[in-house]
């Protein structure tokens, strides 16, 4: 299983510092040429290789760490993106729902990326606590992953256990996708207790 993380911001290096800890290779692009990426790609790890966005996206799963904006240019790169899988780690805060055409914003997103399996994920924790040993006190930080696609949140999954965080499966995305995503300019604090209201 090959992987790139697209957007190579403070998420993205956030998740290049995941993969790095964990020596698991991954290509990483964003719209700078790989050449202006590559010295902060070698100072992370050497399992991170900076790459164009065409030659990144030959990866088997695609992780999005851009502005939610920029998902349609991303998705105009490849003409299919049949066997592909599109990990969501993109947030439309900001974003006024009815511009999101009253989707959660991965359902959202998904409707670029053709042919894709779409896996929301690794979206609901600041930069600075991604890039963080997951191992805390013992415990795994969890992170929470949903998909309309049974099948495909499985490898995802066990992608999140290597790089050492704790997968907690919510379900499909107009459910526990809807569970983590920004609505208009509230995010995060709704999490939990739209949980809680599930379980009641």
């Amino acid at each position: 299983m090959s992987y790139a993380i697209v957007g190579f911001g403070a998420v993205g290096q956030a998740l290049a510092h995941a993969f790095a800890r964990k020596d698991i290779k991954v290509a990483v692009a964003s719209r700078r040429p790989p050449e202006g990426l590559a010295p902060q790609a070698r100072a992370i790890g050497p399992a991170v290789v900076a790459k164009s966005l065409r030659d990144a996206l030959e990866a088997d799963t695609i992780i999005l760490a851009i502005p939610f904006g920029e998902h349609r240019e991303v998705a105009k790169a490849l003409p299919s993106w049949e066997g592909k899988t599109v990990i969501d780690a993109t947030n439309a805060f900001g974003v006024p729902p009815e511009e999101l055409d009253s989707l959660p914003s991965s359902a959202f997103v998904a409707k670029a990326f053709t042919g894709a399996k779409l896996v929301k994920g690794f979206n609901h924790l600041v930069a600075a606590t991604l890039a963080a040993d997951p191992i805390v006190e013992g415990g795994h930080r969890v992170v929470f992953l949903s998909s309309d696609d049974e099948d495909a949140i499985a490898p995802v999954a066990a992608l999140a256990k290597q790089l050492g965080f704790a997968p907690v499966k919510l379900g499909k995305l107009k459910d526990g996708g809807a569970l983590v995503h920004a609505r208009g300019r509230t995010w995060g604090q709704l999490i939990f207790q739209d949980l809680l209201k599930k379980e009641q």
